[in-house]
């Protein structure tokens, strides 16, 4: 070999043929989508018309919940064939020219939009429900550009013309209705651990009873559930309604020792809630593969969002130990579900006994939830019953989390950004007298900062005695000369005239003389009460003779000053006193009040 680089040839690629474009397979108005999320959906719209636009409808719709496609979930899919369902409604009285996509324009887009308006449909509706008629008819576009107008390819570049406002947040139950949810869910969770696995003492009086009920407890065991028909579970039923005893739940009673029951769920779906914070789509989609890195007394919970897209796995750090943490919570579900999930084959958590089978995953909690409320009988702050809402619960958690932080922004968004944080979950109705408080706070802190420092007599006696505790207004040096008055101006002591807060250091105080009585250099002692009377009666004097938007004004706060704050902070005998001395003397009134 010579060493040196063989001449290379050029690469040379064999020619792809592209593949031919497959016609749309969707021919009828009737068939099933399997959904990422949320099971099998009944596609049924052959009642729309007119017939071609329809097929075109639910084939961009059947493409779009595809894997790969934007829309995963059943109910979303269901919420497209409704909006279809209204879109056609009203293209057969306001276009009843339309038959195809071809013949659509921008113009039925925007009155479709005006139609939804005039009904009474909310802005942010009306971008949602207008939204997934834009989606599907760009899902058309891309399979078919052909068959878009001109005019509706440009019109499917926005929603609306109009913003869709901002949405209300919802609101956050009050303290006292989260205490009552908390304490009776967790009550309700500790029964359910101490029931599964207990022994069965049931009917061991009769023996007759316990056999049969020892037979229908091993076909549970063996096969998971049992139902309704099996010769053994009849012979236990009508032995029990022979002599008289409850039927009407056994076979809840009976499965309810092996596993979780429906009515199990609406304790636990607002315990951890409450104790984490988390999404309720969220919470209902956790696998028994959730708690990871524990660390500390802590462990991470992940989960999936799916609403979040580019990003929806997720995971939060949460407390874990005992059973009152939520990962020691969770720990306990997976221990107690886990015969079940044998049975049913499947990793999801929540897995359950419901009308005569064993069920995984949670779908419509509604009514159960709403039986929970009842049986308990929990009310809201009014007293009456409570309507009860998981998304509310999240917001709860974060309200009893944003006061404990104190609003500490840093600290309260957690999974947020700070601006998101601030709108959706700190911005709400029940949080508005904790925000009131803090601004009357900052505002009583300012008015202190401004106050002066008004000594009645045993102060100043005290403070004389000991001029250490005049730090930090004065040094302990200059407390004798202010106090005998070699440091008076005409409301008050100084206690800083070249150190003004409304002046640069070094320089003169610039302010008017009743300046002073929002100064905290300012040292109001009895000696200066009858000028702070003289002025006083001045004040009250120039109330009759100015309007009083002016009167208010220039006076209004120096009076509220004088009467709420310092003339209070004297006795009735020493401001008696200073009357007698104020008539008995000509006091001199400084030219620039009159200005």
């Amino acid at each position: 070999m010579s060493g040196r680089p063989r001449k290379g040839r050029p690469v040379a690629f064999s020619p792809i043929t592209p593949e031919p474009v497959q016609p749309d397979p969707v021919l009828g108005l009737k068939f099933t989508i399997e959904a990422r999320h949320g099971g099998t959906v009944l596609i049924d719209m052959t009642g729309l018309d007119p017939r071609p636009l329809a097929i075109a409808f639910v084939g961009a719709l059947r493409r779009s919940a595809a894997l790969g496609g934007p829309i995963g979930v059943a109910s979303v899919i269901k919420q497209y064939v409704q909006v279809y369902r209204h879109f056609f409604a009203w293209l057969g009285d306001g276009a009843p020219e339309v038959t195809g996509v071809s013949d659509l324009r921008a113009v039925h887009i925007d009155g479709f939009a005006s139609a939804l308006e005039q009904r009474g449909m909310g802005a942010i509706h009306r971008h949602i429900t207008v939204g997934k008629l834009i989606n599907t008819l760009r899902a058309i576009e891309v399979d078919r550009p052909d068959r878009i107008a001109p005019d509706l390819h440009e019109r499917l570049r926005y929603t609306l013309a109009t913003s869709a406002g901002r949405s209300t947040p919802r609101d956050a139950y009050s303290p006292f209705v989260a205490r009552a949810l908390r304490d009776t869910a967790r009550a309700d969770v500790e029964a359910m651990f101490r029931r599964i696995g207990a022994d069965d003492r049931t009917d061991e009086g009769d023996p007759a009873i316990a056999k049969a009920r020892a037979d229908v407890e091993a076909i549970i065991a063996r096969q998971g559930f049992i139902v309704a028909d099996q010769p053994a579970l009849k012979s236990l039923y009508f032995m029990r309604m022979r002599r008289g005893l409850t039927i009407s739940t056994l076979i809840d009673d009976l499965h309810g020792r092996h596993h979780l029951r429906a009515r199990d769920l609406p304790a636990l779906l607002v315990l951890l809630t409450l104790d984490t914070g988390l999404e309720p789509e969220c919470l209902k989609t956790l696998t028994v593969d959730c708690l990871t890195n524990p660390h500390a007394g802590t462990v991470e919970l992940r989960y999936l969002k799916r609403r979040a897209r580019g990003a929806e796995h997720k995971s939060m750090c949460v407390r874990d130990g005992g059973g009152g943490t939520p990962g020691g919570l969770i720990r306990r579900l997976i221990e107690v579900t886990a015969t079940a999930r044998k049975h049913l084959n499947d990793d999801r958590l929540w897995v359950y006994h419901n009308a005569g089978g064993l069920r995984a995953g949670i779908r419509h909690p509604t009514e159960r939830i709403d039986a929970w409320v009842a049986q308990h009988d929990i009310v809201d702050d009014d007293g009456k019953p409570l309507h009860l809402l998981l998304s509310r619960l999240r917001k709860t958690h974060k309200a009893l989390w944003y006061t404990k932080t104190e609003g500490h922004m840093a600290r309260f968004a957690v999974g947020h950004s700070r601006e998101v944080a601030a709108r959706h979950y700190a911005d709400l109705p029940s949080l508005r007298p904790l925000h009131e408080t803090a601004v009357a706070d900052a505002f009583r802190a300012a008015v202190a900062a401004a106050m002066p420092t008004v000594l009645p007599p045993t102060a100043e006696q005290a403070l004389r005695k000991a001029p250490d505790q005049a730090a930090p207004l004065m040094p302990p040096d200059t407390v004798s000369p202010l106090l005998d008055g070699e440091q008076d101006v005409w409301l008050a002591a100084c206690a800083g005239f070249h150190n003004s807060p409304f002046a640069e250091a070094g320089s003169p105080c610039a302010q008017p003389f009743w300046g002073c009585l929002d100064c905290p250099n300012a040292v109001i002692t009895v000696r200066k009460l009858p000028a702070i009377l003289a002025f006083l009666a001045f004040v009250e004097e120039q109330r009759l003779s100015l309007p009083a938007t002016d009167w208010a004004a220039k006076f209004g706060r120096v009076h509220a000053r004088i009467t709420a704050q310092i003339v209070p902070a004297f006795t009735d005998a020493v401001i008696a006193d200073a009357r007698r001395q104020m008539e008995s003397e000509r006091l001199y009134l400084p030219p620039e009040v009159r200005a």
